[in-house]
């Protein structure tokens, strides 16, 4: 190695292409993200703060509201930083927190979201159970082994990447500090790390994805054998908001990280990764609000109770 030059700073390329537009998607990213965290926020502070909501399938939806706000926020923020600056430049170090952060937190994403599949199929298939199955110190200990098992799954690879030679070029093709255009940039050999990536990609997106599909076609199963249709639509609709988040949040996920030669088409990959990290996080408070009834009905009760202490204090 001692023919090259260590380096221990990158820049992120980002979207420099886009000279002319830089301040049009710094306003339209900021305003997505301002939104997404105040979403969030919504669905977090009406589950803590209504009773009708304390139940485990909201408590799981509330670590889910959590985790999206903070999986955006590992990377938007140093995305507009970047879109504003001529120096976008970012050190080791700081790359491989950026990177385990964001993927401990996705992987604990798509674990919670398994666990909401569970929860519906325990509500939906075992309602005589339900109340036992899933009581409140189940529902803690399955959210607390998400975040373990999604934090530690990202140390090894991450600690791993801290032995890297890196000797040039110096320019990570993307917005964030992503495995793929990383490991292509190191003169070292950079296959174990690759196929450990590839097969955590394979346990926390294909196999959570199965466990997943296997619970709703219990679900369909049992929902179709239910007699009225109107206890038809209830048990459906309960499921319809979990069922789209799934569908955003795995098919850019699956797109990027598990198919073979995945890291060839950066530039494809860093539009489809906008999906994961801006774009689905924004659509989910959305998604559980507007097709969630019962949200609905707090929201529109909260926002009365509003409304009549303004009236009465202006009286």
């Amino acid at each position: 190695m001692s023919n090259f030059s260590v380096i221990r700073e990158f820049v992120l390329l980002g979207f420099s292409h886009l000279h002319e537009f830089q301040i049009l998607l710094f306003a339209f990213i900021l305003s997505i993200y301002v939104l997404t965290v105040l979403g969030n926020l919504a669905i977090i502070t009406l589950i803590c703060l209504d009773a009708r909501l304390h139940s485990p399938m909201y408590f799981f939806l509330c670590n889910f509201s959590l985790l999206e706000m903070l999986v955006t926020s590992t990377v938007v923020p140093r995305m507009l930083a970047d879109l504003l600056s001529t120096h976008k430049t970012i050190s080791l170090a700081e790359c491989l927190t950026q990177s385990f952060f964001y993927f401990s937190l996705g992987s604990t994403n798509f674990l919670i979201l398994t666990v909401m599949a569970f929860d519906r199929y325990v509500a939906i298939c075992r309602p005589l159970h339900y109340p036992t199955i899933m009581n409140g110190p189940v529902c803690v200990k399955l959210v607390v082994v998400c975040w373990v098992v999604g934090f530690l799954s990202i140390i090894s690879p991450t600690l791993q990447k801290t032995q890297l030679w890196f000797c040039g070029p110096d320019i990570i093709d993307h917005y964030f500090c992503d495995s793929a255009p990383l490991l292509k940039l190191s003169c070292s050999d950079t296959h174990h790390i690759e196929r450990m990536d590839f097969f955590l990609s394979l346990l926390f997106v294909l196999a959570t994805m199965l466990l997943i599909v296997v619970s709703y076609i219990l679900i369909v199963a049992t929902v179709l054998h239910i007699p009225s249709f109107s206890g038809r639509r209830k048990a459906f609709s309960t499921c319809a908001s979990h069922l789209t988040v799934v569908v955003l949040g795995y098919g850019s996920a699956i797109f990027i990280y598990v198919r073979p030669g995945k890291g060839l088409s950066t530039h494809l990959n860093k539009v489809v990764a906008l999906m994961t990290a801006v774009v689905t996080p924004f659509l989910n408070p959305f998604i559980f609000t507007f097709r969630n009834e019962k949200v609905k009905e707090v929201i529109e009760d909260m926002t009365k109770r509003l409304l009549l202490k303004d009236a009465a204090a202006h009286r």
